[in-house]
């Protein structure tokens, strides 16, 4: 059953179906064909699958990315970073990266860092003379971020898929995340040297006390938000609440850069993504309760333990797969559908199941700036007014740079886990 559902599957993606439809008509087909369930239980199981809590946080978190976006708070954020960095040649590629970090921490979506940050630092890269390919590149990969630094949609989904703790997820990710962020810094500076651009870069860049008294209500939004969930005061989905109320306070009466008008543009393209999000949710949790009536995350979790032998290999091999899988398979429905079925062979190998979610998830973000389909790279794309092509060109540095830290990851858990056990242990 299972190989026909998948095998249905991937011939929709193929016939360019929607991924939340595609997802939904193979697993109706698993439940006509398969087994004697009435079809009624697949509009059961989808509202299962949406009826968690923890689900609540990710359209919040959405609009509070928006919300920051039209508020001036990222234009704010960026001129932090750059009298930070800016002063060093190459520091206003520097100054995306580190954007990108800060941003990451309050909006949990790499697709918003890649509109909010881009639209500010794309052009202002190709006015000193980055080439508009480049500055697309970088954008896309650094917007990697935004998924692996909390808080992160993803590892929401993938905690509640697999039943791992959320805030554990969430810490666990701020490892990682500076690792690559350290590590995109310092290739976009060689890369600047080798080339001779940025030279110009602390152009016009306000002093660092100026710049932080001006960000100053942009810096506290992520000490908000993640100090309340680290202190135990709130939620991941109660602070993605707080998250939404302070960047409309921030934005409405203290900036005073959001327009009451602009209000319902930022409502609706908030709700069409988060329902684009849900739709796959809803689907992929249908598709996921069916593999486990059939076994199937048990199964392979015994093939798993049997091909590989031993915790190295098998992540090795998971990251093979999932570097593939996230080439073609959207993020959210490859967590939902592979977390419940590789999460436990993890565990049978002794990987720590918050590890192994850090791992999974950064894998399957590189997903977002690979062709064919690669989110990040077409808005990315779309912001630099430049062809994806023309990106192929510097794209493959920056994503060594991320495999290679995503093995040192996986092979390095204390990185994921060293602030979560000093915290929670």
């Amino acid at each position: 059953m299972a190989g026909t559902m998948l095998a249905v599957m991937l011939g929709l993606f193929a016939l360019s179906v929607p991924v939340a439809v595609a997802i939904g008509l193979a697993a109706v087909l698993g439940i006509v064909e398969f087994t004697r369930f009435p079809l009624i239980v697949a509009a059961q199981q989808i509202y299962v699958a949406l009826d968690r809590f923890p689900l609540a946080a990710i359209p919040f978190f959405i609009l509070a990315g928006n919300l920051m976006e039209v508020g001036g708070i990222s234009r704010r954020l960026v001129g932090f970073a750059r009298a930070v960095v800016g002063g060093i040649q190459g520091g206003l590629a520097v100054t995306c990266v580190l954007t990108c970090m800060i941003f990451a921490a309050i909006s949990g979506s790499s697709v918003a860092t890649t509109f909010a940050i881009g639209a500010i630092l794309v052009p202002a890269l190709q006015r000193l003379g980055y080439p508009a390919a480049f500055a697309g590149s970088l954008q896309a990969t650094a917007a990697e971020l935004g998924v692996v630094i909390p808080p992160s949609i993803p590892m929401i989904l993938y905690g509640v898929a697999t039943q791992t703790s959320i805030p554990e997820l969430f810490i666990a990710g701020f490892g990682p995340g500076l690792l690559i962020g350290a590590a995109l810094s310092a290739t976009v500076l060689v890369w600047c040297r080798l080339t001779g651009w940025g030279k110009q870069d602390g152009e016009g860049r306000d002093g660092l006390l100026p710049a932080t008294r001006h960000a100053f209500w942009a810096l506290l939004m992520p000490v908000i938000v993640l100090g309340g969930i680290y202190g135990g005061i709130t939620t991941p989905t109660e602070a993605s609440v707080i998250a939404v109320i302070y960047a409309l306070v921030v934005g409405l009466l203290i900036h005073r850069e959001l327009r009451p008008a602009a209000l319902w543009g930022v409502f609706r393209r908030s709700v069409i993504t988060s329902s684009v999000i849900m739709f796959i949710i809803a689907t992929a949790g249908l598709f996921s309760w069916l593999l486990n009536r059939q076994r199937v995350p048990d199964m392979m979790a015994e093939w798993l333990v049997a091909t590989f032998g031993s915790p190295g290999l098998f992540l090795l091999g998971v990251n093979l797969f999932l570097f593939v899988v996230g080439m073609f398979i959207e993020t959210s429905a490859s967590i939902i559908v592979l977390g419940p079925i590789l999460a436990p062979a993890a565990v049978r190998f002794g990987i720590d199941p918050v590890h192994f979610g850090t791992v999974m998830v950064v894998n399957l973000a590189l997903g977002m700036v690979t062709p064919p389909f690669g989110v990040n790279l077409f808005a990315a794309a779309q912001v630099a007014e430049t062809g994806v092509d023309k990106m192929m060109r510097y794209l493959p540095a920056f994503i060594a740079v991320i495999v290679a830290c995503l093995m040192v990851i996986s092979y390095v858990p204390a990185i994921s886990l060293f602030l979560r056990d000093a915290v929670y242990r």
